[in-house]
């Protein structure tokens, strides 16, 4: 019995994917869902360079505006919600095209979760307790002893991750590190995975800061002020750590200068982009590498 067919298109910030995603919206039968951590956040729309009111209602994404900036969101949380998508648009006879550069959403995704233990809400307690007499760096040294690979992943101002990575170690008596070792459950599809990216590393460079000045220009600072005027929201929130947010957070709250939240976040944008082709360069699965020259070939032969 052949398998359900899903295309994954990914690739790093500003490389053009959402772009590509809509051209291929006209012409062939897919939905598109978008694997992408700062899009699931509402209010959030300049910075992460969502797609206009107007794009999404020509090009319908999924698993964008799904989630309030105060709120978690993880992994698993993806995973379950993707799956969900890509069996509606099956059975409707269409194609998934899961898009984005959230490469930690891919992998949960196309390889399953690793069997990691439910929370414990008397030890994420005793945690907390914790943290509140010594300081959450304090907790990060605890962490570093026991996981120094999670350690030097989770920044000592995120008690939410560092909290979740000491519980799993004292539920489980193993690392978070290890854990995510075993494989998980894989998907039960037949995935065509494509990535995107501009040939010369300097053009990538060049249209990353084109678009942080553009999302300048849109309105980027006053969407952050916008944020700032709630009280549940802070710097050690997933969303407002977001590339460019952080950055734009510190120089409203006076931390950093105009000419510097622009250079840092520019810098961080970069950054995360050579994390992303690394992921990409690494990744153990069969990836077709989209060029100008191929791009109409491929997808001809996959429809």
């Amino acid at each position: 019995m052949n398998k359900a067919k899903i295309i994954s298109l990914m690739g790093p910030t500003a490389s053009g994917k959402t772009a590509f995603a809509m051209e291929l919206y006209n012409k062939y039968p897919i939905d598109i869902i978008s694997v992408d951590s700062a899009l699931i956040y509402r209010g959030m729309d300049i910075g992460s360079a969502k797609p206009t009111k107007q794009e999404q209602q020509e090009y319908p994404h999924k698993l964008i505006d799904i989630c309030d900036p105060a709120e978690s969101y993880s992994a698993a949380n993806f995973r379950h919600d993707a799956i969900e998508e890509i069996e509606k648009s099956l059975s409707n006879g269409r194609t998934p095209l899961l898009v984005g550069g959230t490469m930690l959403y891919f992998k949960a995704l196309i390889e399953g979760l690793s069997p990691l233990p439910a929370a414990d809400s008397d030890i994420r307690q005793q945690i907390e307790e914790k943290a509140n007499k010594l300081g959450w760096q304090a907790i990060h040294e605890e962490l570093k002893k026991v996981d120094p690979v999670s350690a030097q992943r989770i920044h000592p101002n995120d008690p939410q991750r560092l909290n979740r990575a000491l519980e799993v170690y004292l539920i489980s008596g193993k690392s978070l590190t290890e854990l995510t070792q075993e494989s998980g459950e894989a998907l039960p599809y037949d995935i065509m995975q494509l990535a995107i990216m501009p040939e010369d590393r300097a053009e990538l460079h060049q249209r990353i800061e084109q678009r942080f000045l553009q999302m300048l220009d849109q309105g980027f600072e006053d969407e952050v002020k916008t944020l700032m005027l709630r009280s549940d929201l802070h710097t050690n929130l997933p969303s407002i750590r977001c590339v460019g947010y952080r950055q734009m957070w510190e120089y409203l709250n006076g931390d950093i200068s105009y000419d510097e939240m622009v250079f840092k976040g520019i810098c961080a944008t970069r950054q995360l982009a050579k994390r992303q082709i690394t992921w990409l360069r690494g990744w153990k699965q069969p990836i077709t590498w989209l060029n100008q020259d191929n791009k109409d070939t491929v997808f001809k032969h996959i429809f």
